[in-house]
């Protein structure tokens, strides 16, 4: 993206739509389905800073130190995570969230996620 104002769309590049990502561990899908779909619209030339659209299949993972500071917003589907006292807080189309980076937790889709993101290391 050469500007620097600029809409994120849910779909993607609006000529190239959506490419394959491969984000998630295989194993940690939880149906036959392991599709996983990103586009980024921004990446600094570092990529210590990326905002963009992902979407993905259900699974179940248990991150022991989140990898990055990452702000969310669920377009469709949805999420819950599980924080590492055991709360959990389940989030669908609209809802806004955050995680530190370092933060244990168990991130679950049960239904197909697609969210916007806004990611800095």
């Amino acid at each position: 993206m050469s500007g620097k104002v600029f809409r994120l769309l849910p779909d993607g590049d609006p000529v190239a739509g959506m490419q394959k990502s491969d984000l998630t561990p295989p194993d940690t899908f939880t149906s036959d389905d392991h599709s996983e779909l990103n586009h980024t619209f921004f990446a600094t030339p570092d990529n210590s800073v990326l905002s963009g659209v992902w979407e993905c299949a259900p699974c179940r993972e248990e991150i022991d130190s989140y990898p990055v500071h990452e702000m969310m917003t669920v377009i469709s589907g949805s999420v819950t995570v599980t924080n590492a006292d055991g709360h959990a807080e389940t989030f669908t189309a609209g809802d806004t969230f955050f995680i530190a980076k370092g933060a244990k937790c168990i991130w679950q889709i049960d239904e197909t996620l697609r969210k916007f993101y806004m990611i800095v290391e």
